[in-house]
């Protein structure tokens, strides 16, 4: 279990991300929305790791992370929004270093790099430096190192992002796979149709304070919406997408 309880991140005394909590289980997929700024990406970095609390609490298993972050860290699969790799190495070779910093034995962490580079379409690529990889193929390298080690919590910030029509699909199976696994996933992204057909709920951010909580199906009823993109734009507030398209037309046209 992730439970997460009144995370709040201040910059300058101003907060990004005010008291949000929520639990994710065993075989659940949090779809973890929001517009741009909401505050996403900044909660994502502070599970992981990389920037600290103002306030709150993060748990895993019932323990506060903060205490042993190491320990947690290896039991966490992460897919950045950005793939930042090591362009000097190949793919194998940087899945072989993943692998190694995660503690993962030599003969296990080689024969699982190969096989994911191959399922993954990589294989005839694997000694090529990863400078040469297109953002798809670094997005698929990003994702076999995040799966490697066979993580307890997968952690996606826009894991589609590059993925060409047939990594997508695998994908999207995969995650509804990982969660048969009894897998907890947290799940950023933009792109709701398909949040809407993986998650087993979903948590909205506006102004870095918790919008809605609920599963799809219950959010659509209450709020008497079709899709959950028309959840999402009535409870960010959005303005009426066809008349800023229009606007721009008419300003572009002058």
């Amino acid at each position: 279990m992730l439970e997460i309880r009144a995370l709040t991140k201040r910059y300058a005394g101003v907060p990004v991300v005010n008291r949000v909590s929520f639990r994710v289980g065993p075989g659940e997929i949090l779809g973890y929305l929001g517009p741009n700024g909401a505050g996403k990406s900044t909660t994502v970095k502070m599970l992981i790791g990389l920037i600290e609390p103002s306030e709150g609490e993060i748990l895993f298993q019932g323990v506060n992370v903060v205490r042993d972050m190491r320990a947690f860290q290896r039991r966490i699969g992460y897919v950045a929004e950005e793939a930042h790799l090591y362009p000097h190495l190949s793919g194998r070779e940087y899945l072989r270093l993943s692998g190694r910093l995660q503690g993962m034995r030599r003969n296990v962490l080689d024969s699982k790099a190969d096989e994911l580079l191959n399922l993954f379409g990589l294989w005839e690529e694997r000694h090529s430096l990863l400078a040469s990889y297109s953002k798809g193929m670094r997005q698929k390298i990003l994702l076999s190192s995040a799966l490697l080690h066979d993580p307890e919590l997968l952690i996606l910030d826009e894991p589609f992002s590059g993925l060409d029509v047939g990594a997508a699909m695998i994908l999207r199976s995969l995650l509804r796979a990982l969660a048969e696994r009894k897998k907890i996933v947290l799940y950023s992204s933009h792109v709701l149709e398909v949040v809407e057909k993986v998650a087993t709920s979903v948590l909205i951010l506006r102004k870095g304070e918790v919008a809605a909580h609920d599963s799809v199906a219950n959010l659509r009823l209450l709020m008497a919406q079709a899709s959950l993109e028309g959840v999402f734009a009535q409870l960010t507030r959005a303005e009426d997408t066809d008349s800023i398209a229009q606007r721009i037309l008419e300003t572009v046209a002058r």
